[in-house]
């Protein structure tokens, strides 16, 4: 049906085109009878809604895997105890530069 639509705007456009220049040369009509069936379907399908679809749910594929996905931090919310990799805070029990507090340090 959208079709439909558009094709009769773009007869429609054709016709007034070739109205318009009706006593002129073939290649003035020819020309009319373009610009015509261009503003014919331009207009015919923004009524119709052709050209515009539907909006596809968009997934973020080039950042899959690297840890920054909202997937990402679902999938590794048991290993990083919910904060985004890299940006866990150290725990109380761990030294800043390594080691065991011991005398040997």
């Amino acid at each position: 049906m959208r079709k439909l639509v558009v094709i009769g705007f773009v007869i429609a456009g054709a016709a007034i085109g070739l109205l318009s220049s009706l006593g002129e040369t073939l290649a003035l009509k020819v020309f009319m009878m373009g610009l015509g069936a261009l503003i014919g379907a331009i207009a015919g399908a923004a009524p119709s809604r052709i050209g515009r679809g539907r909006p596809t749910p968009r997934r973020d594929d080039a950042l899959r895997g690297l840890g920054t996905s909202s997937q990402d931090l679902m999938e590794n919310y048991w290993r990083d105890e919910g904060h985004p990799q890299f940006m866990k805070p150290p725990s109380p029990d761990s030294k800043q530069f390594g080691g065991t507090g011991g005398m040997a340090d």
